[in-house]
Order: structure tokens, then sequence, then C-alpha cells
């Protein structure tokens, strides 16, 4: 009786194995935007890095859909409405949905640091050299009006610039426009947009058309290299699903060693992923080495962000370090 007893539960085994794994989700929805600091997601997607570590983690059959929104509040939206599993997107809106969910069943923070890259506003009127020269009927085009990197980091250089009451005081310039559309209508000067503040490669082409020039680099407001994008996620997700929350922090942790060691292969993958035709593999692959990019999960400097947006009043509740918005998968580095 007992040899029959345990026969059969060397039967079942497999099949109780097979539930265990069928808890977790079968397709994961990994979302990016537009430009160079989501190349690590365009690599993870063209290698199949995810799929590779979730089989190593005794998932072989998750399916990744991949797929790219224009703006941070499409991600943010995109996430709270159940559509998404993982996006990147800044600190700030981050440090906004934390605020908001944190001890909370919806609660959002980031599973690891996407990269670390400096952004550059950049106008086609010769007579703004600053901030202080934009004038009425001017617009800034940024990703997320408010909650992006862009728009936060221009709060901040307003409060450097006029004191703290006026953090906002460029806010009534800014407008929402995706990278794309924001740096043909700055080269082309088809629209009233007199500034963008961007992402890499848009603002290197910017930067190379007639009659333009850079206003403020980004790493100037923040006191240097500072994290750009992190990977958003639902925590109850990474509670349900611990298998996959692991394959997708492996595949971003192989992907910045893959860019730091092969930035020509990255390009080319770059360009395939996006359909680029404007810069080839070797222009592509120097604006990926360029020394002020930082191609890590670690997050660097993230709580800049949230201080600045603590003492202005637009975060409520003031984390005690970076750690509290990340998962655990992280808080072994040397984060700040």
């Amino acid at each position: 009786m007992r040899r029959r007893e345990f026969c059969l539960g060397l039967v079942a085994m497999p099949a109780l194995a097979r539930s265990a794994f069928a808890q977790e989700v079968s397709t994961i929805t990994l979302i990016k935007q537009h430009g160079l600091p989501y190349l690590p997601m365009m690599v993870m997607e063209e290698q199949r890095l995810v799929e590779k570590h979730a089989a190593r983690l005794g998932l072989p059959n998750l399916k990744t859909d991949y797929r790219t929104l224009g703006g941070t509040q499409s991600i943010i939206d995109a996430l709270i409405g159940g559509s998404l599993h993982f996006g990147i997107a800044g600190v700030p809106g981050l440090a906004t949905l934390w605020d908001k969910t944190v001890g909370t069943a919806h609660e959002v923070r980031a599973l690891c640091a996407a990269q670390a890259m400096p952004f550059i506003l950049v106008t086609n009127k010769p007579e703004i050299k600053s901030i202080k020269d934009f004038k009425e009927g001017d617009k800034i085009a940024v990703p997320g009006i408010k909650n992006s990197n862009q728009a936060i980091c221009l709060q901040m250089a307003a409060a450097k610039e006029w004191g703290q009451a006026n953090y906002a005081r460029l806010d009534p310039f800014t407008i929402t426009l995706p990278h794309p559309d924001a740096a043909i209508a700055i080269i082309s000067r088809s629209t009233e947009l007199s500034g963008h503040y961007g992402v890499s490669p848009f603002q290197d082409y910017e930067l190379a058309a007639p009659g333009t020039h850079a206003v403020l680099k980004s790493y100037d407001t923040l006191g240097g290299p500072t994290t750009n994008g992190v990977v958003f996620m639902a925590k109850k997700f990474r509670d349900a699903n611990p298998k996959v929350t692991s394959a997708v922090y492996a595949a971003f942790d192989e992907v910045s060693a893959f860019i730091n060691k092969e930035p020509r292969q990255s390009a080319e993958i770059y360009i395939r992923m996006t359909n680029e035709k404007r810069s080839g593999p070797d222009e592509m692959a120097k604006m990926i080495s360029n020394p002020d990019n930082v191609w890590q999960t670690t997050p660097l400097n993230a709580m800049r962000y949230v201080e600045f947006m603590n003492k202005v009043g637009t975060m409520k509740k003031q984390p005690g370090d970076w750690k509290d918005m990340f998962m655990p998968e992280v808080h072994e580095l040397k984060g700040s």
C-alpha cells in the first residue's frame, strides 16, 4: 500500500509543479517610449532575453509583448489601467505614482533603473540664451507636463533662477509632444514650438540643424549623472509573479552589460528596431558610448527629483531613501 501511494505521489509531482508554475502569468506586456533611453528594452526584445531567463527559472513558455507609447502620461495610464506589466519612464512619474499608492493594494514601485542619460533643452530662436528669455507665445515640448523628467527638471531650473516659490514659472510654456514630433518641429520651424527638452538621438539631430542651440543641460541642474529611466511595475504583480519578475530583472541586468561592451551591435539593433534612417551604426554607437551615459540597473541620484518634489509639495510623502520606491531585487546595489 505504501509503495502504491509512493508511486502515485511520484506521478503527481510533475502536475503539482506545473500547477505552481501556472500560477504565474504566461504573457507580459512591456512598454517603452521613443529614443535612445529605451535601447535596453529594444535589445531585450530582439535577443529574447526575458524568455531566456524565464526558461532558466522554470517558465519555458513565457511570452512577451513589447509596445511603444509616446509620453510619460501614456505609460502611467497604461500601468494604472492594467494594460502593462513593465514600463520605462522617469523618476518623477515613479515618485508621483508611489506617493499616491504606497501602502495600498495598488502600490507602484520600480524594479530597477534602465540607464542614466542627460537631456538637453534645444531652441531654434537665436534670442533665447537662457530660460529667462522664454516669453509669452513660446512653447517648450516635453514628454509629459508636470510629471516627466524634463518637466520637473525645468521646474528645478526655474526655482534656481527665480526662487523656490516660482518653481512653476515655466509650466505654462510646456506642452506634451512625443520626441520625434518635437524634433521635426524644431528643425523645420513649422510650428510655434520654440524649445524641446528632449533625449538622444533627437536632441543630437536638433543641435546639428542650422540655427539651433542648447539652452540647458539636465546634468547641470541635477548636479551630475542622474537616472533618466526606471522600470515601473505594480508591487502586487511582483508578489504574484516572482519568477517572471526575476526573469525581467535578469534581462535588464544582462542587457546593461551588453550595451556597455557592444555599443556598435547595440546601435545596429536600435536602427533595426526603430527603422532609423538618419544615423548609421557608427554615429549611433558614438551616441551610445557618450561618457555622459551610464547603462546600469543601479538607481543614480534618483532622490534629487524626490527631494525637490517633496519640498515644493507636488509629492506629499517622503520616502526614507531610494529603496522605499524600488523592489528588493536592487536593494543590495549602491544606489542613490
